[in-house]
Formats: structure tokens, sequence, C-alpha cells
């Protein structure tokens, strides 16, 4: 069987994301870098198999799977050990909700592509684009760090790794590189330090998987 091919960009928050499940699941898989600084991801080739242009990608036998949720839930089906949903309905609903406040109302908004449009057309200098960037982090990780706090355990959900932390641990990375102060977080620097310490997230962390210059 062939093996899947990951486009990857080493610090795509999304990329992060599935680099940690694919570890997680054990599931061996190829790299293909896509450089989005060097706009590789605008290129030809790249736009004929996914026309939105953004990473990841995992391709599988030939067919493309976009969107690092949909990656992950198709990962999450295939190697169904170790699970990265509760099985309860009521339980699988709140940790989704956990993994959505970053993959849909906290990440969309400081991904690059949003970086590079407030300085170019908007003409933002990097103070104020820094400043639009801690405003909408610090925004999602105060719902993250409250709405987490009464089902946590070792992790976001119970003592188990799961879909939650694996959104959180890139978002953390993130924050801290934008120098975002965690401080009022406590529940979330400690969470993220607990996942960091497994092979699987440490594995995907942007530093283990940079391009060599």
């Amino acid at each position: 069987m062939t093996k899947p091919v990951l486009f990857d960009y080493y610090r795509s928050s999304a990329s992060y994301r599935v680099r940690i499940a694919l570890n997680m699941k054990a599931a061996a898989y190829e790299s293909v870098p896509v450089d989005l600084v060097e706009g590789q991801h605008r290129n030809v080739d790249y736009l004929a198999r996914n026309p939105q242009g953004l990473v990841p990608m995992l391709e599988v036998a030939g067919r493309p799977i976009t969107q690092s949720l949909a990656i992950i839930d198709y990962l999450d089906g295939l190697y169904p050990e170790p699970a990265l949903l509760p099985a309860d309905p009521l339980d699988r609903a709140h940790v989704m909700g956990l993994a959505l406040i970053i993959a849909c109302d906290t990440h969309p908004l400081n991904n690059l592509r949003v970086l590079k449009y407030l300085s170019g057309p908007f003409g933002r200098d990097e103070a104020e684009r820094n400043q639009w960037y801690g405003h909408w982090v610090r925004q999602g990780l105060a719902a993250l760090e409250a709405m987490a706090a009464e089902r946590s355990g070792k992790f976001l959900f119970g003592d188990s790794p799961g879909l939650a932390d694996i959104f959180l641990v890139p978002q953390m990375y993130n924050a801290r590189r934008f120098n975002v102060a965690l401080d009022e977080f406590p529940l979330l620097v400690r969470v993220d330090a607990e996942a960091c310490g497994l092979e699987a997230f440490a594995e995907a962390h942007p530093d283990r998987v940079a391009p060599v210059a």
C-alpha cells in the first residue's frame, strides 16, 4: 500500500495538528514541504491538487483530503486507537467544541495570509499586526480556558490526549512566537506542557521538522 503524502509547512498550525495526529496513530506517511513564505502553495501544480491553495493536504491513493479537521477525522476513522474523541455523544460534542474554538474562531483570524493582508492592502505595521494577533488569541484562549476547566484532567478533557489537545498545542506555540503573554491561562499552559512531553507531540514540533538550511 502506498504511503499517504502530507503536503506540509513546518510552521503552519494546521499542518502541526495533522503531524501530531499522524504520530498518535503511528501512521506511516511521506512529507512534501510547501513553503508558504516563498508562495509555493500558489504554484500551478499545487493548485491543481488543491484549488484552495492551503496546507495541510493529505493525498491518499491519489485522492486529496484538505482541511486539518477533515484529515484528522479521516485518520481517526482509519485508525480507531487511540481514539481522539470520546464515544459518548455529549462528551464528543464538548471536545469538538473545544477544538473548534481554535479551528474556527481563533486561528483563521491570525494565519499567515491574514497577517500579510493586514500589512499589504491595509498598510498596517508590525506593531499593529501583533496587536491584532494578540487580541484574537487572548480572546480565544480565555474562552477555551473557561470551557475546559470543569472537565479537564491531565489534558483538556480527562487524562488522555485527544482532539482538543491536538488543536491547543500548535496555537500555544504560535502565541509564544508572537510574544502573547500566557500567564492568565494556567490550565492551558499546564496541559500544553503535559502534551508536549509526549513523543507524538514532540516529534511534530516545528523545530523537529524544520527544513535544513
